[in-house]
């Protein structure tokens, strides 16, 4: 595990010109540049044309968490504006619980202008749907990495957490696009499928499908199944330190149905995820059905993946149908229809691929951890991709072009 903790981030940069990072969608979603690498053969394609290119009888895997408007704006009375991005919550800790709150709930959450926010408490009287509200933001205490536990509260109950995000906050586009989000993010910034709230940055790589595209998949019959993973801040987060041994991961959240579960611990073609989301999830899959093959009777809370738990000890003899089938069985057991947990993998060279074989994707930062992942699967040819890439003018980051990766 120390050679891959000893990892040097500055290997892993590449000179990203301002012009080719893409500040906008495109107005048609799948008219985006496709660049395929196939068993290390480049080609450019667009993306309308991805399913004339996957293998038959292979099955796509898509993230469909939905982007919540998680940055509320408040002010003092002196004038000055907090700035409260909502991470995840806290109480209760169930998205769908607290989105459902009709008087209160706390989050982590990260606060800008935060000095010049004392103990008083936040107030923003607001209409929606014809209705008035006090909304209120009261900080508990502080948390690790520089967050906060908020507690909001409301005194309207027909008006629940969600719609108060959905009626105040803002989508919240990446830093790196240097804007404010408009009108147009609270569309092009999420997917077409996008069904579960609870993402604070877009599954990006799904931006560019659309229901022609799902049409030609079902066409050349290529199963699409859904995942859930709720994308946090962190993973904009920049790797600071020399060795990728010193970067705390972030955790995010994931849910897993029985069906697709079932399914995977039958299925013998080719997985390819769309977006590096699905790929932490299905390979955090795999490792917390090792856990539970180790131990049938393992405590849910102890499932949850750790930053360097698939790098401990070699888990080849155990194949991912035989992980998926011991997950069925330990649903079974808990009469549950689906698994909930959460992950803080961390995918980099020297990583072994348990469960995909191909992946759909964006072009991620220099220096970042997810062109770590995508690192680990293409070997040193990342480095000429993104040579092709930047020499060939594809649009780069979260409404940038896409790109296909496949193995055999």
């Amino acid at each position: 595990m120390n050679k891959v903790q000893n990892i040097s981030i500055l290997d892993y940069t590449y000179p990203l010109p301002e012009e080719q990072i893409a500040s906008y969608a495109l107005s048609e979603r799948d008219r985006s540049r496709l660049l395929i690498w196939r068993n290390g053969v480049i080609s450019d394609e667009q993306f309308y044309n991805l399913p004339n290119y996957l293998p038959a009888g292979s099955m796509l895997v898509f993230n469909n968490t939905q982007v919540i408007r998680a940055r509320l704006f408040f002010r003092k009375e002196t004038g000055a504006k907090i700035e409260i991005f909502c991470l995840e919550p806290l109480t209760p800790k169930d998205y769908a619980l607290s989105f459902s709150q009709t008087e209160r709930c706390r989050w982590k959450c990260i606060v800008g202008n935060l000095k010049k926010w004392k103990d008083e408490i936040l107030v923003q009287t607001i209409t929606l749907s014809g209705k008035e509200v006090n909304f209120k933001a009261e900080k508990i205490r502080a948390l690790p990495n520089n967050s906060c536990e908020i507690e909001f509260c409301w005194d309207n109950s027909e008006l629940n957490f969600a719609d108060l995000l959905e009626g105040f906050g803002n989508i919240p586009i990446p830093p790196y696009l240097n804007r404010e989000s408009e009108d147009v993010d609270l569309s092009s910034y999420q997917t077409v499928y996008s069904k579960i709230k609870g993402s604070v940055a877009a599954p990006t790589a799904g931006l560019h499908f659309t229901p022609a595209v799902f049409g030609a998949l079902a066409h050349k019959n290529i199963d699409c199944a859904e995942v859930t993973l709720h994308v946090g801040a962190g993973t904009f987060q920049p790797v600071k330190s020399d060795t990728i041994g010193g970067h705390d991961m972030h955790t995010e959240h994931f849910i897993f149905s029985k069906e697709l579960i079932d399914c995977m611990a039958n299925f013998n073609g080719q997985v390819i995820a769309v977006g590096t989301t699905s790929v932490r999830t299905l390979e955090s899959l795999y490792y917390i059905g090792c856990k539970v093959i180790e131990n049938p009777q393992i405590n849910p809370e102890l499932l949850h993946i750790s930053q360097w738990d698939p790098y401990q000890e070699p888990k080849s003899s155990i194949s991912h149908n035989d992980a998926f089938e011991s997950l069925s069985a330990y649903l079974d057991r808990n009469r549950l229809a689906s698994l909930t947990s959460s992950t803080q993998i961390i995918i980099v060279p020297g990583y072994k691929f348990k469960v995909i074989s191909g992946m759909v994707t964006n072009f991620h930062q220099p220096q970042s951890t997810l062109l770590l992942l995508i690192a680990a699967f293409l070997g040193n040819d990342w480095k000429r991709i993104y040579e092709h890439a930047l020499s060939h003018k594809y649009r780069f980051l979260s409404y940038g072009d896409s790109n296909l990766y496949l193995k055999g």
